[in-house]
């Protein structure tokens, strides 16, 4: 069993939305230190005071580009000789982006796939061996329920999500077939309430690109009618997945519902998710109009 009491455990992009409540829910069970990091370090640095608040756990917070593969490698070296030991990374930090492919640059395919994917493999690759030596590792890659199904406008994401589940599948053949003390999970999160979809479009603006009324509110009411799970509860069923050595965690109703529909009708699935968009498309235009 892949306990956290008592263990060291790494948490990417933990500033916000899940990756906070990974950190803060791994503090609550136990784990002896937490490793911190967030693109943004003051955000990283408010997860530490949040969990320092309620536990005794020893904390190490720092600002990290996941996609930078030397300041990963630096950053594993630090953490392990900091701890002397790193039994678990979540490697969570993501971002999102969306426009149809014709629309969709190559520095914007860049962007997503070094943070979503490298981020991932770069986590992976630098904290192993380390894993590997505490004897009891574990690494939990954060997918989404864009690692199940394709969607149109994000490429991209669906490219990098895909990816990570990929990746993190083979991994987890490599390690049994070497014999390696370290176990391997994919997570696939459906709706939960974090701040992507806006900080995708808070993205946009700072890259000059038109961000309509429109696209704001459509964004607003995507967050309010899609994404309904709150972090610490998604922490949770994630947590409990990697303690009970799971390989693929669904977290949602929404990823249960879709992985299964898809699974038994692969032809079909795109025409239940297109009533859906269409139900939804029906909504939003209702709410537009009051």
């Amino acid at each position: 069993m892949s306990k956290v009491e008592g263990k060291v455990c790494v948490v990417t992009g933990a500033g916000s939305g899940i990756g906070r409540a990974l950190a803060v829910e791994l503090g609550r069970r136990g784990a002896k230190g937490i490793a911190i990091s967030d693109v943004d370090e003051g955000s990283a640095k408010e997860t530490a005071e949040l969990i320092g608040s309620s536990s005794r756990v020893e904390i190490h917070a720092a600002g990290l580009d996941v996609g930078d593969r030397d300041a990963f490698a630096d950053y594993a070296t630090t953490v392990a000789g900091h701890f002397g030991a790193v039994h678990q990374i979540y490697n969570n930090a993501g971002i999102a982006d969306s426009e149809p492919v014709d629309q969709f640059g190559y520095d914007r395919y860049e962007r997503v796939l070094k943070v979503n994917l490298w981020g991932v493999i770069h986590g992976t690759k630098e904290f192993l061996p380390h894993l590997i030596a505490s004897g009891d590792g574990h690494v939990v890659n954060v997918s989404s329920l864009n690692g199940i199904m394709a969607q149109a406008g994000l490429s991209a994401y669906c490219a990098s999500k895909f990816g990570v589940r990929g990746f993190t599948e083979s991994v987890a053949l490599d390690l049994k077939e070497e014999g390696h003390p370290v176990r391997a999970t994919v997570v696939h999160p459906g709706g939960v309430k974090t701040g992507i979809a806006s900080s995708a479009l808070d993205w946009a603006k700072q890259s000059g690109r038109e961000v309509t009324a429109e696209q704001e509110e459509r964004a607003r009411f995507y967050n309010e009618k899609l994404l309904k799970m709150d972090p610490p509860r998604a922490a949770e069923i994630i947590v409990d997945g990697v303690e009970a050595n799971k390989p693929r965690i669904l977290v949602g109703g929404d990823a249960k519902l879709m992985d299964a529909v898809i699974r038994i009708a692969p032809r079909r699935w795109p025409v239940f998710f297109s009533l859906l968009q269409r139900r939804f498309e029906k909504e939003f235009e209702s709410k537009r109009r009051g």
